[in-house]
């Protein structure tokens, strides 16, 4: 029997999230195989639209044997007909359901950077995400209900909940924080072993709400480069380049990461040593999906946890640029609802949030009650 939720998503991604358009070219990226029954309903619907649709399938096993030994002049090359592909797409889904999280273990740090910097910047940092209507999600499988400590139908009916909401209505009620959020001066955050202080004066803040990632709900901007101050201690972990990280703590000094410690301090170190921008922030974000509690291991879902924010080392954002460059974007998130130690965010003095929970009047309509 057909799921029917499949297809509900596909509607939605085609519709709602990349809004594609009859004669327009779409790529279907797909990550690990068990995301293939989404991919052939897409194809399926992009047909019907009248559209024009592609696809990739990516194998990180194969791809992992291909990088091990790959010259910086092999990397260019494959990045060379990957980006000429997406420069003759109007849109690309990317959705992901690798079967083993930690795939690209044992790659050399200077072969991911070779790798990031030659392939992921110019393909999907500079042409895809800047020059496409682009959406990117994972696919309910085996590895990520385990890593959530679900069964595998207890974790499909919690993805389809988180993923296909009515982010219609979470847009309407993001709107009053946008408008506060781009009239305010300084940001002041204060948690368990963080104290933060920055500003965001004339950075435009956005809403996230389904059409560039699925799940979805977070307003972003980001600090003027140098003038993040104080300190963070990240209570989630996070994996970068295949590895594990937990209780990253930062020091700012002027907009740059001075100090740098977690439970793997050295390699901690060497990705915020990548390049120039990697130290500086390039995101700030308030996560709001009222399905979302607790971290499952997955940036995309973590970084929208309701009570959380990310505080993101590397490269900024096209729609709250702070002119920060950099080949790595990393969401780190820190959760202040009361499980997690609670935490207070204030907008030029004015407390904004307490323990997860927005306080002002015209913010509540944000808080997971009212979403639901």
């Amino acid at each position: 029997m057909k799921d029917t939720r499949i297809e509900k998503l596909a509607k939605n991604l085609l519709h709602h999230s990349v809004e594609l358009k009859q004669d327009e070219k779409i790529l279907i990226e797909i990550i690990g195989m068990d995301a293939v029954p989404l991919g052939k309903e897409l194809i399926k619907q992009a047909e019907n639209m009248g559209s024009l649709p592609f696809f990739n399938i990516i194998d990180y096993e194969v791809m992992r044997e291909m990088l091990l030994n790959a010259s910086t002049e092999q990397i260019k090359l494959y990045a060379k007909h990957d980006l000429q592909r997406m420069q003759d797409m109007d849109c690309y889904i990317g959705i992901r359901a690798s079967t083993n999280t930690a795939e690209l273990n044992g790659i050399s740090k200077e072969k991911m950077e070779i790798y990031n910097k030659y392939y992921t910047l110019p393909v999907h940092l500079e042409e895809r995400v800047k020059n496409t209507k682009w959406c990117i999600l994972r696919y309910p499988n085996s590895s990520m209900a385990q890593m959530s400590n679900m069964n595998t139908e207890e974790f499909e009916d919690f993805y389809f909940n988180v993923c296909t909401l009515d982010y219609d209505k979470m847009s309407k009620a993001m709107d009053n924080l946008v408008e506060l959020m781009n009239k305010t001066k300084n940001v002041h955050i204060l948690g368990n072993g963080t104290d933060l202080r920055f500003s965001i004066e004339g950075i435009p803040a956005e809403k996230y709400m389904g059409t560039f990632n699925i799940p979805d709900g977070e307003v972003a901007t980001a600090p003027v480069k140098t003038s993040v101050n104080g300190y963070i201690t990240y209570n989630t972990e996070t994996r970068y380049n295949g590895i594990l990280f937990n209780s990253i703590r930062f020091e700012f000094e002027n907009g740059k990461i001075i100090k740098a410690t977690s439970n793997k301090t050295k390699e901690l170190n060497e990705i915020l040593d990548t390049d120039e921008g990697s130290r500086y922030i390039g995101e700030f974000a308030l996560g709001l999906n009222p399905y979302i509690e607790r971290p499952i291991g997955d940036t995309l879902f973590d970084e929208k946890i309701k009570g959380s924010f990310h505080f993101t080392p590397g490269d900024s954002l096209e729609e709250s640029d702070n002119g920060n460059r950099s080949s790595i974007h990393w969401d780190i998130v820190n959760i202040q609802t009361p499980e997690y130690g609670g935490g207070e965010i204030y907008f030029d003095d004015v407390l904004v949030r307490k323990d997860g929970k927005f306080v002002l009047e015209e913010l509540k309509p944000l808080n997971p009650e009212n979403l639901v």
